[in-house]
């Protein structure tokens, strides 16, 4: 979905069109995964982190084509709302030290970036979801002029027929409708790539899937919308309300959602390109010059970029890529599960946690999801979204037990063995999994801080929305510190 489109309407012809192309690059990317050379030397990683912008005050600044003129970094680019930016890191190699540099460059680009950002009257915050944000923030007026977006917004109500009815239920509750799909704008996530070969994928993927309800319960950092407590990761419950594309008659006729955690283990990822092409209508039916077949019989890689665009337009939480880099193909599991911030140590702590611990689950002897039921994953993945980092979770040979025990008993040793075996620097894995150590043991993530700062606040006879405004300075000001948020005053 990062592809940038032009302006348009769309006839039953192109939709026609489209639906035979997709299919033809489906057939196309079957005989890639049987016969072609595939790009994978070595463990590769990805990072995006999609960051919001406030004013001096710490209400949410709409001044993104500012900021991003003001950076003028390749790296940092346009986002659905005006009051976000998202920064794209370059690829590297897991191991051969390429984690501590990662730090240092991602702090570097963050700090240039904040600094030109103040010039332009804004400052950029890692976090799920500002506690800040009201209704009047989340309007048409404050999609980015992005000719994307407006289509995507046209085509989803298109596809909808009515309002975007969002309930979402915590310690409170939010009843609200929506004419546009604006309110997806406040979630802001970490999206952390896994470049894989092709018959490494399907266990990747399921790994990822079994510990996403483990990474909500440790990292959720979204407990407030319009100034009400929700879930402890109200990012996931909105996301999936914000771009639904179905009325409440198809809702209960079954018909998948396109956010979607699922609802099989896998054995290749031609399974999950093919249910986007059987289940999901097209969003954006635009078509490229491209004849994959043509390309594919006479050497060449194809793009496949009506198949790409349409897995854009389907929000897995662990989402199938194929791209291309220097004419040859690679795939990824991009893992969408984790909020941004609270500080780059923390993503980073994060990071390592996932990226050693699928690496360990994907290569067990027995796998994980071969002891572990599908529903039971998807019910941890919601636990972990309501409760943060008070959830229980369901775990094969434990039993029900809660997060921060399954992750200091069982998955931190594991995670340590595979950052191991990925080649990762002893000294750099003790540090960053010792952050998810001391944030299990200190029970408090960037959620459990935000819930008791703002609390703290309000005890002190402040409103709740001034109490959220001065907890969020106060977060900003530990953001910068990059100490992980378990060490954090209130």
């Amino acid at each position: 979905m990062g592809a940038e489109v032009e302006d348009t309407q769309f006839t039953g012809k192109d939709r026609q069109a489209y639906r035979a192309k997709v299919r033809r690059c489906l057939d196309v990317f079957s005989r890639m995964l049987s016969d072609a050379a595939f790009e994978f030397e070595r463990p590769m990683m990805g990072l995006e982190i999609e960051l919001n912008l406030v004013d001096p005050e710490f209400e949410p600044a709409m001044r993104n084509a500012d900021v991003l003129a003001a950076i003028a970094d390749d790296q940092f680019q346009t986002e659905l709302g005006q009051f976000n930016i998202e920064i794209n890191v370059p690829p590297r190699e897991i191991g051969a030290g390429n984690a501590a540099v990662l730090e240092e460059g991602l702090r570097a680009s963050l700090n240039r970036a904040e600094e030109h950002s103040r010039d332009v009257g804004a400052h950029i915050v890692m976090i799920g979801m500002l506690p800040t944000l009201g209704p009047e923030h989340l309007t048409h007026d404050s999609i980015s002029a992005n000719p994307r977006y407006a289509l995507l917004n046209e085509q989803i109500f298109a596809a909808r027929g009515e309002d975007l009815h969002i309930s979402i239920d915590g310690p409170e509750r939010l009843v609200t409708d929506a004419d546009t799909i604006a309110p997806e704008a406040a979630c802001t996530s970490v999206q952390l790539h896994l470049q894989v070969p092709p018959q490494d994928y399907a266990a990747a993927w399921n790994a990822a899937q079994c510990i996403a309800g483990v990474q909500l319960g440790i990292g959720a950092n979204s407990p407030y919308l319009f100034g009400k407590q929700l879930w402890a990761e109200t990012r996931i419950a909105l996301f999936e309300q914000a771009t639904d594309t179905r009325p409440d008659e198809l809702k209960a006729q079954g018909v998948r959602p396109r956010v979607w955690f699922g609802e099989r283990w896998i054995t290749s990822i031609f399974d999950q390109f093919e249910e986007n092409v059987r289940y999901f209508p097209a969003i954006l039916p635009i078509c490229a010059d491209e004849e994959p077949e043509d390309v594919l019989a006479a050497g060449g890689t194809p793009e496949l970029s009506e198949l790409r665009m349409h897995n854009g337009t389907v929000y897995r939480w662990n989402r199938p890529v194929y791209d291309v880099a220097g004419g040859k193909p690679h795939l990824r599991v991009e893992n969408r599960v984790l909020p941004a911030g609270p500080s780059v140590i923390d993503t980073l702590a994060n990071g390592a946690f996932y990226y050693g611990l699928v690496h360990t689950l994907m290569n067990e002897d027995r796998p994980l999801w071969t002891r572990m039921s599908f529903t039971t994953a998807e019910d941890n993945f919601n636990a972990g979204a309501r409760r943060g980092i008070d959830t229980l979770l369901y775990w094969p040979g434990l039993g029900e037990v809660p997060v921060t025990e399954l992750v200091l008993r069982r998955l931190l040793p594991q995670a340590h063995e595979g950052l191991d075996a990925l080649g990762v620097d002893a000294g750099l894995v003790d540090r960053l999994l010792g952050v998810i150590e001391a944030r299990c043991l200190a029970h408090t993530n960037g959620a459990d801080w935000q819930v008791r700062s703002g609390a703290a606040g309000e005890a002190r006879g402040r409103d709740r929305h001034e109490a959220l405004r001065s907890m969020r300075g106060r977060y900003i000001e530990h953001m910068h510190t990059n100490e992980p948020v378990h060490t954090w005053a209130l």
